[in-house]
């Protein structure tokens, strides 16, 4: 088969070098915000474009259609219902206010980031993220120490609490659309309290001690307390809104739909259209009054935008590869799995760098290889699931928890930053996060997990 041809397995052709453009993308996002803040912020479009330009142009030149076939898949697939679905729910989530006089305590804060948790396994992580993270910078806008809060904010809410159910996690939902039934990911229950529960005690005693050092001084002065209450609640309906149009879009099937030659589910096309008809009613019926009392700036969500456009086409050499599985360059990586331990920490650790959900698809096909290979596909996954649900388990688990390591690991990772930022909440370089924070941090968490579930 000539490798132009548009059913080429660029997986299987693909060497390692074809990663480097990737490497380059998040070396750009590490180090330029770094050393170079004032280029980054007014150029950092142009520095994603030429990395998406450094892949598309050779592997076009060498494997023609082939590769044109990818980079349209790619983006169309799923770099535009992952854009549309978050540019959705970052809209209608920034029409609702918490208005009120709310201190930022240990016990009040805690008591939001177990809410926010708990919310993300049924709105989504970025919709309970979107929600909260406002009025949680606005608690504790008195507070000298602060960018630790909005670390644990992207641990908990951002990541490990979307482990409960499909909507709260990309990776679920195509678990679920690939036949896990829709409560079987309660089974994710034990070690999401062990994550959620280590964390929120760490941050509880973390925030203690800060708030002892601060001697509380910047919050002693609110002598008039407003009552608290929510403007814009009716935007809570266009959420469900969001919910329901990605919960349809899993349930039921129109058939498919050729666009640029690649099929796509016409119930997806459709719940693409309801989610950008929904935040577009949003913007019509909420006052711009209110989203400016919100803080409400489109700088986020564009920023998430661009960068994504530019990490998912680099991506997609690394994701052709990984799915080639053993005939593909990183065939050591595919044939090293043998224990659901090692499905949990090479997902994981994917995910962290790479769109958790076809790297989730990746090892769960490698996993339904080994465990069910002979069977036919409606039963492959109630095979894994009667047999061997641990593997299942580690997969699920790795993928979702893992997203909290970097900032690309999950996309309210980014936004939720962003918009810290932009509240004046200093936030650690890309690495800086790793190295202070998600590292030291997480790691211990998930050897803990390791060693209750997975020896």
């Amino acid at each position: 088969m000539s490798p132009s041809g548009p059913q080429s397995d660029l997986g299987v052709i693909l060497t390692l070098w074809s990663t480097l453009p990737f490497v380059g993308m998040l070396l750009s996002i590490a180090f330029f915000p770094l050393v170079a803040p004032k280029f980054w912020h007014h150029h950092f479009g142009k520095v994603s474009l030429f990395w998406a330009v450094a892949i598309a142009v050779p592997l076009l030149i060498l494997y023609r259609s082939a590769a044109l076939h990818e980079f349209i898949h790619i983006m169309l697939a799923d770099y535009l219902p992952f854009i549309i679905l978050l540019g959705a729910l970052y809209t209608v989530s920034g029409g609702i206010l918490i208005r009120g006089t709310l201190r930022g305590t240990p016990i009040v804060n805690t008591a939001m980031l177990t809410l926010g948790t708990v919310l993300a396994s049924w709105m989504g992580t970025t919709g309970a993220a979107m929600l909260l993270i406002r009025p949680f910078l606005r608690a504790n806008a008195g507070r000298k120490n602060r960018t630790f809060m909005v670390v644990f904010f992207i641990f908990l809410v951002a990541n490990v609490g979307g482990s409960l159910t499909p909507l709260g996690d990309p990776p679920l939902f195509l678990g679920f659309l690939r036949g896990v039934p829709f409560f079987w990911t309660f089974q994710l229950f034990p070690h999401m309290i062990v994550a959620a529960g280590t964390l929120l005690a760490l941050y509880f005693l973390t925030d203690r001690h800060f708030y002892k050092k601060e001697g509380n001084t910047s919050l002693q002065d609110l002598d008039v307390k407003e009552p608290l209450k929510i403007e814009g609640g009716y935007n809570v309906i266009f959420l469900a809104g969001i919910v329901g149009a990605v919960l349809m879009s899993g349930i039921v099937h129109w058939g498919e739909v050729s666009i640029l030659g690649i099929h796509r589910s016409v119930q997806d096309v459709v719940r693409d259209g309801l989610l950008i008809l929904i935040p577009l009613c949003s913007l019509i019926v909420t006052p711009r009054t209110l989203r400016e009392d919100n803080a409400f700036t489109w700088f986020p969500i564009k920023e998430v935008a661009i960068l994504f456009s530019g990490i998912f086409l680099t991506m997609m050499p690394c994701l052709k590869i990984l799915q080639a599985g053993e005939e593909g360059a990183l065939a050591f990586v595919i044939t090293a799995l043998k224990e659901p331990v090692h499905y949990f920490w090479l997902t994981g650790v994917l995910s962290a760098f790479l769109d958790n959900a076809p790297t989730y698809l990746t090892f769960l096909n490698s996993a339904l290889g080994g465990l069910a290979s002979g069977v036919p596909a409606s039963q492959q996954i109630p095979l894994l699931i009667q047999d061997s649900p641990l593997y299942l388990v580690a997969i699920s688990a790795g993928a979702v928890f893992f997203g909290a390591l970097t900032y690309i690991g999950n996309a309210p990772n980014f936004m939720v930053r962003s918009i810290a930022e932009e509240a004046g909440t200093p936030m650690p370089s890309f690495f800086g996060y790793m190295l202070k924070y998600s590292v030291p941090i997480l790691v211990p968490v998930f050897l803990l997990i390791t060693l209750i579930f997975f020896l």
